[in-house]
């Protein structure tokens, strides 16, 4: 370990404790001693119980549900690095919560996700680093630099070793198609569109699918699935298209309400997701299959430490 290492430390939130100790490992560091708790009205106290002065501080915390509460802890633990003097304060944000609420689409409406860059800036970052933001404007709405590390290269390598054949990676809606062209251009493959409606709010209704499908297989891609409406109507029509296979994968398991019912009936052979929010073991499925996006933080984490290109990672 060269000597500018000795001067980073990793610490974490409590919403995925288990990938910040993968980042860890991959690191080769321990985690900080940092406790996250709460009084008996709710408050959050944070105690870190060691010396982060001059230290490049990674504060590992996405903010999934309870998104309020991940949230409120992410934002006492920095403002606590930062009147304890460290010197470089880095918000490791695997899922931005808030992030689909990114602009105005009706009359008063808030952009939240603004909001919430604003408060971790407030709060005293001095870096972001996020994995698949909902929307890649998001960047633009903090202040300080962010680094935004695509998913789609490791479920691209998990893909790799399926040797699938005719594929074709399909986007549920029209903005996801620069995801589903990223994924199509890894794996060689073609790929298709739906192009939906959503009368409201995680309600989707298929309209039309642009694009070959017959007997192939089918990859459906996403950043997130939510209530798993989107994923799973996509999977049935493309089944009635007479596709051979469907596989389902995104970045962000956030299975909310009814999703996991849902993706438990939908006609998908792989559902392939990542670790950058935990899942319980009742939310897991026979067919789920959890990539760790560790490595990939791990190795930007290094590559921010040592002033070094994080870009490089995708080249």
């Amino acid at each position: 370990m060269n000597s500018s290492r000795w001067r980073m430390k990793l610490f974490t939130g409590n919403a995925n404790i288990a990938l910040a100790q993968e980042i860890a490992d991959y690191l080769g560091v321990n985690i900080g001693d940092v406790k996250a708790r709460r009084f008996m009205d709710g408050e959050i106290n944070v105690n870190i119980d060691e010396s982060v002065r001059g230290v490049d501080v990674f504060v590992v915390q996405p903010t999934c549900p309870p998104v309020d509460e991940n949230l409120m802890e992410l934002l006492v633990m920095i403002d606590a690095f930062r009147r304890a003097s460290a010197a470089r304060i880095n918000a490791v944000i695997p899922y931005y919560g808030y992030a689909r609420q990114d602009r105005k689409t009706r009359a008063r409406d808030p952009i939240t996700a603004k909001l919430i860059a604003n408060i971790v800036v407030t709060a005293g970052a001095d870096r972001v680093v996020a994995v698949d933001l909902h929307a890649g404007q998001i960047q633009g709405f903090f202040d300080i630099p962010v680094d935004h590390l695509p998913g789609v290269p490791t479920i691209a390598e998990y893909f790799k070793t399926k040797n699938l054949g005719d594929t074709v990676i399909l986007s549920p809606d029209v903005g996801g198609v620069t995801r589903a062209r990223d994924l199509a251009e890894r794996l060689g493959a073609s790929i298709a569109i739906v192009d939906k409606r959503r009368p409201e709010p995680n309600v989707s209704e298929v309209m039309n699918v642009i694009g070959d499908v017959r007997n192939k297989s089918i990859i459906i891609i996403d950043d997130i699935i939510d209530t798993g409406g989107t994923i799973t109507t996509a999977a049935e029509v493309m089944m009635d298209m007479g596709c051979k296979e469907v596989y389902a994968c995104c970045t962000h398991p956030v299975f909310s309400g009814p999703a996991i019912e849902r993706l438990a009936r939908a006609p998908i052979k792989e559902l392939v997701i990542t670790n950058t929010i935990p899942v319980p073991e009742e939310k897991r499925l026979p067919n789920m299959v959890i990539l760790s996006i560790a490595p990939l933080i791990g190795e930007a984490i290094l590559r921010i430490h040592e002033d070094l290109s994080v870009s490089k990672l995708f080249d």
